[in-house]
């Protein structure tokens, strides 16, 4: 069984991998009730760099 960390990260991934990632943040933005988006995007991503950034998304496209 996972934890929620790791059920919410394979939820995000199936979401982008089957509604790209503009419609996945569209989706997620229409059922969100509560929270401050912009607060959580900046404690998720807080120190990523944008090399970091880029080479995930190679990984998550297969490039």
């Amino acid at each position: 069984m996972m934890n929620a960390l790791e059920l919410r990260e394979k939820g995000y991934q199936i979401l982008v991998n089957h509604l790209g990632q503009s419609d996945a943040i569209r989706f997620l933005q229409q059922i969100r009730l509560e929270g401050d988006y912009t607060q959580e995007r900046r404690e998720v991503l807080g120190s990523v760099t944008r090399e970091e950034f880029l080479e995930e998304l190679r990984k998550i496209r297969n490039l």
